[in-house]
């Protein structure tokens, strides 16, 4: 039977603390609730509700297994509706620490997801650029990207999904949901979910501070970045307020056949937070800006070679959180995305920019309750999409500026999943109900179940079967300029998959594997027939995709020694002629291993050293016409770091060995890049 044990003993809350050594948590026979991952997201982050005894099995606590790494992981994050403890989410959740984010030698949060072993990072161009992120053999269309929880998909286009107004410096963790996620995220998460956490805000006077960082390199590369954390002057009164910005701008690192630069880059972000905590209510909120041009060289066409691109995106978000014996969640967002692109940079006489404008606005109601027979989790969502655009979209009545076209579309949906938690065994299904006006979509059920069972102390293992769904993008829909067709009838994308899993861990040692099977329908791509005299790419619903896929990580945690390996491998098939071409779900990730090694060789010093290697399935068409395959690369990157209580100095670089690669076709990607950083932290 299902006990809420906190609502049965006196909680001790810790408003912020350090993951070292655990000696405090190992020293209590108490329930413990770490308050600051409270607001953090609104589906995702929450205080454990277990207390140690169940999560070791144990009340000793002179039992050194509170030391693992596995212990604290039961407060962190949860893959369903209803806030629960990783350890206890029987789904495959890969979470990037804050202390994995410090360690690691990179400079976006694109650039750190390549580390994740479920997800395929393409990139077009570095420093976050721009970057397509897929799951699991998807595309950068079948995931949902939220930041804080609140969805920020942009129904243009996934290409510019991860420009983020907030700075790396800005982020506690990232979670990888991998598979199908509808009935947690909704629509758009076909193949899974990657949430974005910021810092918590400071809780006292305490953690009052500010932060400057400073870094250059490579190809012109610099970049900077200034936060300021502050608490309410009235000790109590329970609000609290952060705020960041940072700029970063490279010369590129290749030119076009004329010498003007072509892979250049200048950006600016301004992220702000603030929080309000009273007896009975939890207010979170947010707002940013991110805005960027970057040379896109050969991007979209290999014919072109002085391409570019300017984004600029505004979120705005507020979030509630009630307490009591009934968790009531409301959110309420909105979001606008700005894109510009220029098949001739700066020149509009032969080719017309392209123009696009999304809004996005959004309303999220969730809620849960604990009872006698476990924790029930229901609410709603309604979810509008607008565009207007140069050429995305039926005519509009009244044009204006470079707008002629648009759409727009809503999507309600309605979610109830119930949760069973024993002391060995969980469970939690339910089903996700979504309907949305374009093409007259009626309400459709998508359900899903997960089940988990720890055996002993140290293993566990877990299956799932889960449903989801994906709305084609506006982009797919209505691009049929510049050598594309699209078709705007297309159906929306579906997923059936089942997973089931094991994972391994002790105080040294984590251990995990998973195998998995997915099978689409109606998946939805970018062909080209290569039999016509003249072809064009064409957006089509493929009939079926099947994808098996393994995964597997080992990590091993010794005092001064970190090291992690993972490896996965998929095999897709489908019904596809050999003369068409594909620009997304026939060229998946087949091969993947990662490697990481952290060493600290002093109280100040440590060394970070990454190793990736892929083997990519798929082909493309060169300058000349000639079809290539992907072939299989390596890249070795490295971080060398100076900590001290109030600053730090590092060094880093990528692709230490200088090799030449493509993620995407006739799209290079640059050589050894060298940068140096320095940050300086305060407390006021």
């Amino acid at each position: 039977m299902y006990k809420p044990l906190f609502n049965q003993r006196q909680a001790l809350r810790f408003r912020h603390f350090i993951r070292k050594r655990y000696a405090l948590f190992a020293c209590l026979g108490r329930v413990v609730t770490i308050g600051v991952l409270s607001v953090a997201t609104l589906q995702s982050a929450s205080a454990a509700s277990d207390d140690f005894s169940s999560t070791t099995e144990t009340n000793d606590v002179n039992d050194q297994t509170v030391d693992k790494e596995a212990t604290l992981d039961d407060v962190e994050i949860t893959g369903s509706r209803a806030p629960l403890a990783l350890g206890q989410a029987a789904r495959m959740v890969t979470v990037l620490s804050r202390e994995d984010i410090q360690a690691a030698p990179v400079q976006s949060i694109n650039d750190l997801l390549k580390y994740a072993i479920g997800v395929d990072v393409r990139q077009r161009g570095p420093i976050g650029a721009q970057t397509d992120i897929g799951i699991r053999g998807g595309t950068s269309e079948q995931i949902t990207i939220l930041l804080n929880g609140i969805n920020i998909c942009d129904p243009q286009t996934g290409h510019n999904a991860f420009d983020l107004p907030c700075d790396l410096s800005d982020i506690v963790r990232i979670e990888v949901l991998e598979g199908p996620a509808g009935r947690v995220y909704g629509t758009s998460s076909l193949m899974g979910a990657i949430n974005i956490v910021t810092k918590d805000l400071p809780s006292s006077a305490k953690e009052r501070g500010a932060q400057v960082r400073l870094e250059g390199g490579s190809f012109g590369y610099l970049s900077t970045a200034g936060q300021i954390r502050l608490s309410s002057p009235r000790e109590g009164l329970g609000v609290t307020s952060s705020l960041s910005a940072s700029y970063t701008r490279s010369d590129g690192y290749q030119r076009a056949k004329s010498g003007a630069l072509n892979s250049d880059y200048s950006g600016g972000k301004v992220y702000y937070q603030g929080g309000f905590e009273a007896d009975h209510l939890m207010l979170h909120w947010h707002a940013g800006l991110s805005a960027k041009g970057f040379g896109s060289n050969t991007f979209y066409s290999a014919k072109f070679d002085e391409q570019f691109e300017k984004t600029t995106k505004l979120f705005a978000a507020l979030q509630g959180d009630t307490k009591g014996s009934l968790h009531f969640r409301p959110a309420i967002y909105w979001n606008r995305s700005y894109d510009r692109f220029e098949l001739i940079r700066g020149d509009e006489s032969k080719v017309p920019f392209n123009h696009h404008r999304t809004d996005v606005f959004g309303i999220n109601l969730n809620s849960y309750f604990d009872w006698l027979l476990g924790r029930t989790a229901l609410g709603a969502e309604f979810r509008n999409e607008d565009i207007v655009s140069t050429n995305l979209g039926e005519p509009l009545n009244e044009p204006f500026s470079h707008y002629k076209a648009g759409q727009n579309r809503s999507n309600l949906s309605l979610h109830l999943e119930h949760n069973i938690l024993l002391s060995r065994f969980t469970l939690s299904a339910g089903f996700i109900a979504v309907k949305n006006t374009w093409n007259e979509m009626p309400f459709t059920v998508y359900p899903g179940i997960d089940v988990s069972y720890r055996i002993g102390r140290c293993w566990k293992v877990y299956a799932s079967y889960n449903t989801s769904l994906r709305m084609p993008s506006f982009t797919e829909l209505y691009y049929s300029v510049g050598g594309h067709k699209a078709d705007k009838y297309l159906k929306p994308e579906e997923l059936r998959a089942a997973e089931g899993g094991v994972k391994f861990s002790n105080r040294w040692l984590t251990a995990q594997a998973a195998v998995y099977h997915h099978h689409a329908r109606n998946m939805i791509d970018w062909v080209m027939d290569t039999r016509e005299a003249k072809p064009v790419w064409q957006s089509v619903n493929h009939t079926k995709v099947n994808t098996l896929g393994f995964e597997s990580t080992i990590t091993c945690q010794l005092s001064t020694v970190h090291c992690q390996l993972s490896y996965c491998h998929q095999h897709q098939s489908k019904d596809e002629a050999d003369y068409l071409q594909s620009q997304y779900s026939l060229e998946y990730l087949r091969n993947k291993l990662t490697a990481q090694l952290r060493m600290n060789f002093t109280d100040h010093l440590n060394l970070t050293i990454g190793y990736r290697w892929q083997d990519r399935m798929g082909s493309y068409t060169d300058t000349d016409g000639v079809v290539c395959n992907y072939h299989p690369y390596s890249v070795l990157d490295g971080r060398l770091a100076w900590s001290a209580d109030s600053y730090s100095i590092y060094v880093e670089g990528n692709n230490l060995t200088n090799h030449q690669y493509v993620d995407y076709g006739n799209v290079p990607q640059p050589g050894a890049w060298i940068m140096a950083g320095f940050k300086y932290e305060i407390s006021f």
